[in-house]
């Protein structure tokens, strides 16, 4: 009798501990996503509800509510660097991201929160920024949540967020030129001067184009072979006008990219070349 009462309790715990190992999917997922953006990157956290059938705005996501934007946890927003959000500049950190859907506008909220689930946990006095926009309706519909980041350029991109037919979209932008400026003055009073890196910045971004071929100059006296940097001075000649120098800086880029067997940028030197004729 011991011995049965003894195999029924192993059956029985056995049993329970098979229970406890059962996984099942996320009724509705996680996504973490990181987004290199200008001198640094932005994190989203967050939870992806499905429609399964539903009305989602003014329905299963109520109107004129704070929302979590997302499901489960709350959604948040790690920068690494300081962003600009509705004009106003929000430090490296976490934090929460929040919105008040409406039908013609929604209010999205950038929260010291970062632990909002409910309405009822959400604290106005803890907002960083709010900012107003307005939704567009898509022909076509998506089944599950989703934010990513997209239009994403040096200095902006937009938080996209799109369920159902509905599109919102909250501009995010940084002060690229500002830093990048601030250390090449920096870097250039220095030993190991980044010529190159320098010289391309000022070309590529309507700085003083001068100063830009006379650092090209500087780093092609650190190596005469980079035919790259010939290339890259031929273009900032042409910006200048200087059509000439730009065609000489050119074929000796061509002639030392043919020697490297780097196709790519004798191609590049063609078309330019073409241009300056």
């Amino acid at each position: 009798m011991k011995k049965l009462l003894l195999v029924a309790f192993c059956i029985g715990a056995l049993a329970v501990t098979e229970a406890q190992q059962l996984r099942t999917p996320q009724p509705s997922t996680t996504q973490t996503l990181k987004q290199d953006f200008g001198l640094g990157a932005i994190e989203l956290s967050y939870s992806r509800p499905n429609m399964k059938g539903r009305k989602i705005f003014g329905d299963l996501v109520p109107f004129d509510k704070v929302w979590r934007t997302g499901a489960n946890s709350a959604t948040t927003l790690t920068f690494t660097d300081e962003v600009i959000i509705g004009g106003k500049k929000i430090p490296a950190g976490k934090y929460g991201l929040l919105s008040i859907p409406s039908a013609n506008e929604w209010t999205i909220i950038i929260s010291k929160q970062t632990d909002v689930t409910s309405p009822a946990a959400y604290k106005q006095d803890m907002d960083v920024v709010r900012v107003k926009a307005k939704p567009m309706e898509l022909p076509f519909s998506f089944e599950t949540f989703g934010i990513s980041f997209e239009n994403i350029k040096d200095n902006s991109c937009e938080l996209m967020m799109v369920w159902d037919k509905t599109v919102v979209a909250l501009p995010i932008s940084t002060d690229v030129d500002g830093k990048v400026m601030n250390q090449i003055n920096t870097m250039m009073s220095k030993d190991n001067r980044p010529y190159f890196a320098a010289a391309s910045y000022y070309a590529e971004n309507g700085k003083d184009l001068n100063q830009a071929v006379i650092w090209f100059d500087k780093a092609i006296e650190q190596n005469p072979n980079a035919f790259w940097v010939h290339y890259q001075k031929a273009k900032a000649l042409a910006k200048l006008g200087k059509k000439a120098e730009a065609m000489a800086a050119s074929t000796k880029s061509m002639q030392l990219a043919k020697e490297a067997k780097n196709d790519d940028y004798v191609a590049l030197n063609e078309k330019l070349q073409k241009e300056l004729k």
